[in-house]
C-alpha cells in the first residue's frame, strides 16, 4: 500500500517539476529586464517568478531523489529476504490459491500417469517421385497457326491545307 502512494506522489512530483523547469526562463531572457522592459508589471513582482519558480523545483527534486532512494533501498531489502518470508508478504489476491511446485528434491505423490498410445506409422514413410514422363505422351508443343491476312501499316495522315 505504501509503495502504490508513493508510486503515484513520485510520478506527479515528476509531472510538476517538468511543468516548473518549462515555466522558468532562460539564462539569456534576463538580459531586456535590466533596462526595466517590463518586469514590473508580472505576477510575481518586480523581481520575477525566478526566486519562486526555482525554489519550488528545488524542493521537488529533492523529494524526487529521497523518495527514489527510498523505493530503492525498498526493493534491495525486500530481494535480501528469504523466499518463505516473500511468500508470506506479498498479496497475490486470486493467484494465492495456486498451489506452488514442489522444491527439488522432494517427492509428492503424483497421479497415475496414463500411457497415450503412439500414432501408427505409415505404410510409405517417404513418397515416391513418379515416373519421368510416364502419363505424358511425348508430343510436340504446337505451335500457333499462321494468319492468312497480312498485316498492313496504317496510311501516312494527309495534309491538305
Amino acid at each position: 500500500m505504501l509503495l502504490t502512494i508513493l508510486n503515484v506522489v513520485y510520478v506527479l512530483i515528476a509531472i510538476a517539476m517538468v511543468a516548473l523547469i518549462l515555466m522558468q526562463r532562460g539564462a539569456g531572457a534576463q538580459a531586456g529586464s535590466g533596462f526595466g522592459a517590463g518586469a514590473s508589471a508580472t505576477v510575481f513582482g518586480s523581481r520575477g517568478a525566478g526566486n519562486f519558480l526555482s525554489k519550488s523545483t528545488k524542493w521537488l527534486a529533492i523529494a524526487f531523489f529521497a523518495i527514489s532512494l527510498f523505493m530503492g533501498y525498498h526493493a534491495t531489502k525486500t530481494l535480501r529476504q528469504p523466499a518463505a518470508a516473500q511468500q508470506q508478504q506479498q498479496d497475490l489476491g486470486l493467484m494465492s490459491a495456486v498451489p506452488t511446485a514442489p522444491a527439488a528434491g522432494t517427492t509428492a505423490a503424483r497421479a497415475p500417469a496414463t500411457a497415450v498410445p503412439a500414432a501408427p506409422a505409415p505404410a510409405n514413410a517417404v513418397p515416391t517421385a513418379p515416373a519421368a514422363n510416364a502419363a505424358v505422351p511425348n508430343a510436340a508443343v504446337p505451335t500457333a497457326p499462321a494468319s492468312a491476312t497480312t498485316t498492313q501499316s496504317p496510311a501516312a495522315p494527309s495534309q491538305n491545307d
